[in-house]
């Protein structure tokens, strides 16, 4: 049976694997007492006890949790900002080329930021397919619901006294200098950072994010959707992995940020005409963008289903 400890089981995707793997009969968790969550000296030990460790944490206390892990057997699947852009470490989305197994043998995964793993699921195909320069300055703004920002936002969102300004959406990260910006570059590819627009609006869970192109933008001419489609089809629809490409994904003409909410998996779409084309992935920042993916890259290091213990649609 294998054993996996979560440092860091408090937080929001903490919660969610303990949750998730409770059921599970390939499964042992190990659990601290609660007076000793934060005692370094227990958390070493159940760190280098475990199978997998999945590391929910700050990013200081994530760097400082690595440390502490000299059994060379134990993998960790670090769910903070800490090591994504780290060349030692694997990018823990496996349906991008040639990661799947990268993934598999790997000991130091980590897993993609939820705003990421959208922007990288829309560009990385499109810049190693030629369609994009890596010098492009792209544009992409994401919708989020409220549970993105930990329990603290959660708090405040269902409060009955939340202010009248959280009635509507909010724009933020408005510096410009959001900690998903060097992996959202460095994994697709670009030698960049994208002009990066984050809202968090008013519903639970959720995340569309949408990068927007001119004909200009690309490196072709005619049949630009049609060209970016094919990719698309080429790299996810391969019957593996949680990423799937779909003509048409509108509801009537609309596309609702939650429509993946509760999910694992994640859709993504082109959309426009050969002027000005966009590029949609929707998914829920709770699951593929968090707690989700993490537990898929698990399944695929124990050999296991891909989808074992996830919730994905058709």
């Amino acid at each position: 049976m294998t054993k996996v400890f979560i440092d860091g089981s408090a937080g929001t995707t903490g919660l969610r694997i303990n949750e998730r793997l409770s059921d599970r009969s390939d499964i042992e968790l190990i659990k601290l007492p609660e007076e000793l969550r934060k005692d370094i000296n227990a958390r070493k030990e159940a760190l280098n006890s475990a199978d997998i460790a999945f590391l929910c944490l700050p990013d200081a206390a994530a760097i400082e949790a690595v440390s502490l892990v000299d059994n060379p057997n134990t993998a960790i699947i670090d769910t903070s900002t800490a090591h994504r852009t780290n060349p030692c470490w694997t990018y823990g989305f496996p349906e991008l080329l040639d990661s799947y197994d990268a993934v598999k043998k790997s000991k130091r995964i980590a897993n993609p930021g939820c705003h990421a793993s959208g922007f990288v699921a829309l560009i990385k195909p499109l810049v190693d397919a030629g369609l994009i320069s890596s010098d492009k300055l792209l544009h992409c703004f994401s919708l989020t619901g409220y549970s993105g920002g930990g329990k603290k936002m959660i708090a405040e969102y269902e409060s009955a006294e939340r202010p009248a300004l959280y009635d509507a959406p909010r724009q933020y990260g408005i510096s410009q200098s959001h900690k998903h910006l060097p992996e959202m570059a460095k994994i697709s590819g670009l030698s960049c950072l994208p002009l990066f627009c984050p809202i968090v609006a008013p519903f639970y869970s959720g995340m569309e994010v949408t990068v927007t192109l001119g004909a200009g933008d690309l490196n072709i001419s005619g049949d630009a959707i049609k060209r970016i489609a094919d990719v698309y089809t080429n790299v996810y629809n391969t019957g593996r992995g949680l990423v799937k490409f779909v003509e048409e994904a509108s509801e009537d003409g609309f596309m609702s940020a939650c429509a993946f909410s509760g999910r694992d998996d994640m859709q993504i779409t082109v959309s426009g005409n050969e002027e000005r084309i966009i590029l949609v992935s929707r998914f829920d920042n709770l699951g593929k963008g968090a707690s989700g993916s993490a537990l898929q890259n698990m399944n695929i290091l124990l050999g296991a289903c891909e989808t074992e213990g996830l919730n994905v649609g058709n």
